[in-house]
Parts: C-alpha cells; sequence; structure tokens
C-alpha cells in the first residue's frame, strides 16, 4: 500500500460523497446537523460490516444468540441502569466565542480550541445524553419515554426470558445491532460521533470466578477481528482505561483505539461489567435475575463481559485503512482496498460495448452470479473509466464480457488490487469467485 495523503479525512468524505456512500442528511434543506445518510453503496457496505460482526459473534459460535429490542423504552430501564442520573458530560461555554465544549475531551482544560483564549471558560455543568419523548396522544410525565442511548438494556433486562428459551448455561451470550440515540452536545468527525448511531454489543454472561480470564479473552478476540478484516496492526492498539476513567459499574475497560486522521480514538469498548446490571434491574423489577447451576445446586447472578462497537464508526475505519491511491501508466489510480466480505459489491459485470450483440451475453452472466454474489453491471464509459471506478468501490473482481467472449465463451477476470486478470469459461464462473470470495 502506498503512503496515505496528508488530507486523508477530507479525501475519504469527498469519496463518499461522489461514489454514494454518505451523504448529508436532508441536504436539499441545509442539512440537518450531525445526520448522515447512507447511499446505495454506503448502505451495502454498513450491512456488511455488521454481517461480519455477526458471523464472528453469532453465527460461528454455539454459546451466543441474538435478540433485537425495542428502541423505545420506559423510565424505569434508565433509572435502575443509572443512566438518569449519571449519563451525562461535562459541558463548558467559552465566554468570548460562545462555542461549547466537553470538558473531558479538551486538550487544556483552560485554553479554548476555538479562539485561543486562556481563561475564558464557564464552570463544567453536566449535560445529559438521554433523548426523551412522550408515548401516545398525552404530553404528561406519565407518557415519558426514551429513545435508548445503548442497546445493553435490552438484553439485560431480557436476561430470563433468554436463559429460559434458548436453555444456554453459563458462559453464554446475547448479542444485538441496532440503533442507539445520544444527545451528543459536539458530534464531530464524519461519522465518528452522531447523534443517531449503530452499534454492535455481546453480554456474554459467565460466572463470576471466570470473569478476568473472559475479560482478557474479548479484549484480544476483538482486537483480532479487525486485523482479520484488514486494518494494519500498527493502526490498532488495546489501550487499558485509568482507574478514574471507568464508569460506575465497570471494574476493568479497555478500548480497541483506531489511529484516525486525528490521532487514537475509540472503536470498540470491552468492559467488565461486574453483576451490576442484573442486581440493578432484579433489585427495580422485583423479578429474580440468577442462574442456577443444577449440576452444583448453586444459585448465582453471572458476571458480564461487554464488547460494544460503534457499527458506523467501525466502518469508517475501514474506509480510512483502505484508501490508497497510486501511480498507473502516467495516471493516479484511487482503490479501496477492502476486504471482500466489506465490500459493496463483490462482482462488477462490464460488457466491452453497450453493442446489442455483447449486452444479452452480459445480461445472462449477471443473471447467472447474482444469486450468489452483490453484483454491479455498468455499460457506459470506456473499460477503463469503469475499472477505475469500480476501484473506488472496493469492488475485489470486474467480470469483463468482450466479442471473444461470443466465440470462447469465457469473460476476462480482473482482480482489484494487483490488476491480474485471467480468462475463465462461463460455465466455472461462480466457481471460480466462490473460490476467491469465501
Amino acid at each position: 500500500m502506498s503512503q496515505q495523503p496528508a488530507d486523508l479525512m477530507e479525501r475519504v468524505v469527498n469519496l463518499c460523497k461522489r461514489r454514494g456512500f454518505i451523504f448529508p442528511s436532508a441536504e436539499i434543506y441545509g442539512g440537518f446537523r450531525s445526520t448522515y445518510d447512507y447511499g446505495p453503496i454506503g448502505v451495502q457496505m454498513l450491512r456488511n460490516v455488521k454481517d461480519a460482526w455477526w458471523r464472528s459473534m453469532v453465527q460461528l459460535r454455539d454459546e451466543v444468540v441474538g435478540i433485537d429490542a425495542a428502541i423505545l423504552s420506559p423510565p424505569a430501564i434508565w433509572e435502575a441502569s443509572g443512566h438518569l442520573t449519571s449519563f451525562a458530560d461535562p459541558l463548558v461555554d467559552c465566554r468570548e466565542c460562545k462555542e461549547r465544549f466537553r470538558l473531558d475531551k479538551l486538550d487544556d482544560p483552560d485554553v479554548c480550541p476555538s479562539c485561543g483564549k486562556r481563561g475564558t471558560f464557564t464552570e463544567p455543568r453536566q449535560f445529559n445524553l438521554m433523548f426523551k419523548t412522550h408515548a401516545g396522544p398525552v404530553e404528561n410525565e406519565g407518557a415519558v419515554a426514551y429513545l435508548r442511548p445503548e442497546t445493553a438494556q435490552g438484553m439485560f433486562v431480557n436476561f430470563k426470558n433468554v436463559l429460559e428459551t434458548s436453555r444456554k448455561r453459563p458462559p453464554f451470550g446475547i448479542a444485538q445491532v441496532g440503533k442507539s440515540f445520544r444527545n451528543e452536545i459536539t458530534p464531530q468527525n464524519f461519522v465518528f460521533r452522531t447523534r443517531e448511531f449503530e452499534q454492535m454489543e455481546l453480554e456474554y454472561f459467565v460466572p463470576p470466578a471466570d470473569a478476568l480470564r473472559w475479560y482478557e479473552y474479548w479484549c484480544e478476540e476483538r482486537r483480532r477481528w479487525y486485523v482479520e478484516l484488514g486494518i494494519p496492526e500498527d493502526k490498532l492498539r488495546l489501550r487499558p482505561h485509568e482507574p478514574d476513567e471507568l464508569s460506575h459499574y465497570s471494574s476493568g475497560t479497555s478500548d480497541v483505539e483506531f489511529l484516525f486522521p486525528w490521532g487514537w480514538d475509540e472503536l470498540e469498548g470491552i468492559a467488565n461489567r461486574g453483576d451490576y446490571d442484573l442486581t440493578a434491574h432484579a433489585r427495580h423489577s422485583g423479578e429474580k435475575l440468577e442462574y442456577f447451576d443444577q449440576a452444583t445446586g448453586e444459585r448465582y447472578v453471572p458476571h458480564v463481559i461487554e464488547p460494544a462497537a460503534g457499527a458506523t464508526r467501525t466502518m469508517m475505519a475501514f474506509l480510512l485503512a483502505a484508501y490508497d491511491e497510486e501511480e498507473v501508466r502516467g495516471e493516479t489510480r484511487v482503490v479501496l482496498r477492502l476486504h471482500h466480505r466489506l465490500a459493496p459489491y463483490k462482482v462488477a459485470v462490464l460488457p466491452l460495448s453497450k453493442k446489442d450483440t455483447l449486452v444479452p451475453m452480459a445480461r445472462e452472466v449477471l443473471a447467472s452470479l447474482q444469486p450468489h454474489f452483490m453484483c454491479d453491471y455498468d455499460e457506459t464509459q470506456s473499460i477503463g473509466r469503469r475499472y477505475r471506478r469500480q476501484d473506488e468501490l472496493g469492488t475485489p473482481y470486474c467480470v469483463t464480457v468482450d466479442f471473444e467472449s461470443l466465440e470462447d465463451k469465457a469473460v476476462t477476470v480482473r482482480e482489484r488490487d494487483a490488476m491480474t486478470q485471467a480468462r475463465v469459461p462461463v460455465d466455472d464462473l461462480v466457481g471460480y469467485l466462490r473460490d476467491r470470495l469465501a
């Protein structure tokens, strides 16, 4: 991979807009701050990120099951979890430029990063991040509901249901992928920190004596997942939290961090939550949330290890890591070297010409591939320009139907990274690509 450009962030953001990965939301109305729409290419890549996570965390494990809990929830859940009282950011305002900042994110807590003035901040205030709404036709305190700020609580309140219906025993996990909402006062860095986002979370329930061992296991397992999907090891690190950083429920937390253009920042947190959540919900709800081990006759409240990742910021990290530029025959080629599991399209079918003689065969090839792979089809512009477009989309393989194909019933398959080409019989094409995209 070539040296990444100094303005990498700007180039990736421009690529996202130009090629249909991510658009500013409500753009025709001037936009709506910190909200984004995922376009035809982006929605497919984001789905692939979530599918890759689900494959690793649920499909390939026999002790993990999934759920999809409601986004709206009553205040009782958030009172029990502590979010109504402790889910807040410390905010300061600059008296000179009127900008607002999170105190814990300032490099110097006495200097405004906007105007550079010293000693102009107000006293810090706690700002609760919960999105409050009303359920039903009457707006009163009895109708208050909240948009969930995390997916985790839906798994804790369903612990008993899942335990009884799935017949699992610790160690076992409940996984969920879904939308969360936080009223971030300082959204920033494109889709890295937004008010509406998607999370990929696992709650892994273990015997109390085994919690530390499983915490260490999940720290390494989650770091490895990013490496396997193409992020270079030197752009990842595992950073344990200092004691004063730990959440009120955590006895230990480590972040998988990625080297973003602005520096190291969190992709995923792995927390040892102890028995805090199940104990709190049991106390507030009156329901017993514990496990009975029939073999030993022991009852206990499992401890929880929680790997929690942001799907949207993870997609952003994969885009940044995959972006590359290189010189090819005197021209700059922009290519996303995405792992094939993450690529929006796996295969693009390109007839060499729009002439009627090639299009029918190209359409037949496309139809034979679509049941097996997500495919694109493009018959406009020169073949070179179409290759470059697919390079920018991260498409691993292009299949070209040319005039010779009409005679030998074969096509040219071009690989994205090395740009090597191979002649493959149409009848063997699905198997050829499946071997390389498995």
